[in-house]
């Protein structure tokens, strides 16, 4: 998928106020960046995927937290 697209589908997530898809789709777009070698950007959308994991009791919240601390950002 596509930055642009994953970007409407945020923003339609948002509108909605659809956490399970928000934290899916931060989570997208937290692991493109990291795969594309850019971390800062990555583990900012991942921190937010992490957020509304927890915020709606979904397991992967502990995948969004390793990857936080794998990069760093919790110690």
């Amino acid at each position: 998928m596509n930055f642009v697209d994953l970007n409407k589908r945020i923003l339609s997530a948002h509108a909605s106020e659809d956490g399970n898809m928000l934290a899916r789709l931060y989570g997208d777009a937290g692991t493109q960046m990291l795969a594309a070698g850019q971390v800062d950007e990555g583990c900012f959308f991942l921190t937010q995927a992490y957020v509304f994991a927890l915020e709606n009791g979904l397991d992967s919240a502990e995948a969004f937290h390793g990857y936080l601390v794998e990069h760093g950002r919790e110690k």
